[in-house]
């Protein structure tokens, strides 16, 4: 049977109509377009598409069962390796992990292996009645800072292997990132809370509205008779530019906008979270959090424009998130970099002074470095300005906990295995990296949730 070369393509809402609503953009595969799909599948002997996902999905394997109609047994065989299904699917760069890797790919497109999973977790979700089994318990217990996708994939494998385990979420929403950075037209609120819901039924106690630090100190964790100690804490500490301005009404950080947002529901008339709703929006940054922030703003109701310093070639984000901003109205100005923020006589953000920039030889990240061309200042108009410039981990719980050892920028130091200075005390995601993907936080999860189990059975 001859292969198609392209990926079944996925349904998506108009672009139109959904840059006023907050639904979600695509709206999944059916049952006909993932066999299809699957059929694409060669089902190489050595896997190289799992060697490219960071928890190590069976991909070729569940994507047979796709294949002929067996979606509940897909499903368990990603639930071998993943514990949040449903948001992979959504927000991995599949393009840069296992689809890369994907042999068809050489020739053709690769199979659309992130679509297939959020297929097959969604038919599970809507289909299946079968309830998680709770293991038996093996008498020890571990705590678990963060929600967020490292939190929740510790907290999910320790589960499974009979550990009693409770998670500690600042917020009063658990999922960290995933419900409080993440828009719901990317990733609904309602997956998150199902992936949630199956972890508590495998016996996760989830307390939230605890601050490690401030409620809670991680020492008073361990005096309490916890074994061990993962931290899952992310990086939610803004960053700025430092420029002159940035003290004017109007500017803020894409964390707090889209907290409020997403966690808070501002967007929503009636709410009891106020939020900046400008009519021109300017986003500065390039990465999948900037593109987030500035099409939020443009269901808001403003025009926005994204500011960026590098040209496209050289954007961070998502190759489809930044496809979908510009279908949605969204204008991008490449080589362009601020350096002033102005304001009315009422402290208002009014314009943004930028400066056109070239690009030059590579920096220490291996991209063109942009440069400054002189004379070349020009303004944007600009009432709302946010800050899409990464995240660094929050220092409260390094100054609370005695002997963490942390990076100069905040990052918490951990091995391979996820192992802190500190005995018996783990860390990994976004805590220990900085800002990075949902998967790769899994990863970290993962490997450390390993890692807690070997130490504590030769305990």
């Amino acid at each position: 049977m001859a292969i198609n070369p392209k990926k079944c393509p996925m349904p998506h809402q108009d672009a139109d109509v959904r840059s006023r609503n907050f639904d979600e953009v695509a709206t999944g595969y059916t049952v006909e377009m993932a066999i299809g799909e699957a059929k694409r599948c060669l089902e190489c002997k050595n896997k190289p598409c799992v060697s490219g996902c960071p928890v190590n999905i069976n991909i070729p394997g569940f994507i047979s069962k796709v294949k002929v109609g067996e979606f509940e047994e897909a499903y368990k065989i990603i639930s071998e390796s993943s514990s949040l299904p449903a948001v992979c699917g959504r927000v991995c760069p599949q393009e840069s992990q296992c689809e890369h890797n994907c042999t068809l790919g050489i020739k053709f497109e690769p199979v659309g292996i992130g679509r297939l999973e959020r297929f097959v977790a969604d038919y599970h979700n809507a289909n299946s009645t079968e309830e998680p089994v709770k293991p038996e318990p093996n008498g020890h217990k571990v705590a678990v800072v963060g929600s967020g996708p490292a939190g929740l994939t510790c907290a999910g494998d320790l589960a499974k292997r009979g550990y009693k385990v409770t998670i500690f979420e600042a917020l009063h929403t658990p999922g960290g990132v995933l419900v409080y950075g993440i828009p719901e037209f990317r990733l609904p609120k309602a997956i998150v809370a199902k992936e949630v819901d199956t972890l508590k039924k495998l016996g996760v106690d989830i307390e939230t509205n605890v601050v490690i630090g401030k409620t809670l100190t991680i020492d008073e964790l361990m005096e309490e008779g916890y074994e061990a100690i993962f931290i899952g804490s992310g990086a939610g500490l803004p960053k700025f530019m430092g420029i002159e301005g940035e003290g004017y009404k109007g500017v803020l950080s894409a964390n707090e906008f889209l907290t409020r947002i997403n966690l808070m529901k501002a967007y929503e008339e009636g709410s009891d979270t106020p939020i900046q709703k400008g009519k021109k929006v300017c986003v500065i940054g390039g990465g999948n959090v900037a593109m987030d922030a500035a099409r939020c703003a443009r269901r808001l109701g403003a025009e926005v424009t994204i500011v960026y310093r590098r040209t496209e070639k050289e954007l961070p984000a998502r190759r489809e998130e930044v496809e979908h901003a510009m279908e949605e109205g969204i204008v991008f100005k490449f080589l362009t970099n601020p350096v002033k923020i102005l304001g009315d006589e009422n402290g208002n953000a009014r314009a943004m002074v930028c400066q056109r920039m070239e690009l030059s030889a590579p920096d220490e990240s291996g991209r063109a470095r942009p440069v400054a061309v002189e004379g070349s200042e020009f303004e944007i108009e600009a009432d709302t300005v946010i800050m899409a410039l990464g995240t660094s981990p929050n220092p409260l719980i390094k100054s609370t906990t005695k002997g963490l050892e942390t990076q100069k920028w905040g990052g918490i130091i951990a091995d391979e295995n996820g192992l802190t200075s500190r005995t018996a005390i783990y860390a990994g995601g976004d805590a220990v990296t900085g800002a990075a993907t949902v998967i790769l936080a899994m990863g970290a999860g993962k490997t450390s949730a390993k890692a807690i189990d070997e130490y504590l059975t030769n305990k």
